[in-house]
């Protein structure tokens, strides 16, 4: 087979294309290949790879080809990706963190020490809480503290 992999890009375009039309949602999907939602949709979307077993899983309920479970095992490049930046919501979080990420490092190190929060050693999650004046968004973080070692 001389054709190229599918890039991560085209995968999760396929992907989003395939659960809109068939109505998946990525909590299903998350439940299929047995993993955290928004690691699961991340993967999905190209951030992280999968087991050919979660690939397979995916690909089945989406209707998608093999070409697509093998980009899904692909190490990805991760990094920034400027186009995102314009994006209201990645555009909040970006905000949230020049706000509040120098008061985080200062909270970080005078709670653990010299050292920095894990993004590899990692656990986000999201969930919606009630409150009279508009649900609320909760993000959590939930990284592993690794202190400098000299």
């Amino acid at each position: 087979m001389d054709e190229p992999i599918l890039s991560k890009a085209d995968a999760a375009e396929l992907i989003d294309s395939a659960r809109t039309r068939r109505g998946v949602s990525w909590a299903e999907l998350a439940a299929v290949v047995d993993g955290p939602l928004v690691w699961t949709t991340a993967a999905l979307l190209g951030a992280h790879p999968m087991t050919a077993e979660q690939a397979k899983a995916a690909c089945s309920l989406l209707g998608l080809d093999d070409r697509v479970a093998e980009s899904l095992q692909r190490q990805p490049a991760r990094g920034p990706d400027p186009r995102l930046a314009a994006d209201p919501t990645i555009y909040r979080f970006t905000e949230a963190l020049a706000v509040y990420g120098p008061a985080l490092k200062e909270l970080i190190h005078e709670e653990f020490g010299d050292g920095i929060m894990s993004a590899i050693n990692f656990k986000i999650d999201i969930a919606r809480r009630a409150d009279p004046d508009g649900d609320r968004v909760v993000v959590t973080l939930d990284g592993k503290f690794l202190d400098y070692r000299w």
